[in-house]
């Protein structure tokens, strides 16, 4: 059982930087491969990006290389998503998911979810 909780989220502005932690409870956090997933209003959750359990390889969803970094602390349990140059389309809720698939970029693939943290990007 891994249980997940998201912080940082907020209100910004277009052009401002944001983090977001992902913590998790299990002591076993460094055999999990962390992923970042984001759900605007009335659309479907999409992933954002996910880093193996060791921190050596990450992957990003095209739109969002180069802005968006995922990196994590096995030491403190934590993973982040480091968010540069916000866009008003970046607004959604933030979810964390632990999986044992490498590199997976559907929701289905990840088997423990947090509960999300809110970004709203103004223009």
């Amino acid at each position: 059982q891994v249980q997940l909780e998201e912080s940082g989220g907020g209100l910004v502005q277009a052009g401002d930087s944001l983090r977001l932690s992902c913590l998790a409870s299990a002591r076993a956090f460094n055999t999990w491969d962390i992923a970042w997933f984001r759900q605007a209003p009335g659309k479907e959750r999409e992933f954002v990006a996910t880093i193996t359990w060791t921190g050596g390889s990450t992957y990003y969803a095209d739109s969002m290389e180069g802005r968006f970094t995922i990196s994590r602390d096995n030491a403190k349990s934590t993973a982040y998503l480091q968010m540069i140059s916000l866009k008003p389309e970046d607004t959604a809720d933030y979810y964390c998911a632990a999986g044992r698939i490498a590199g997976a970029t559907s929701s289905r693939q990840y088997d423990y979810w947090g509960r999300g943290t809110r970004v709203t990007v103004s223009s």
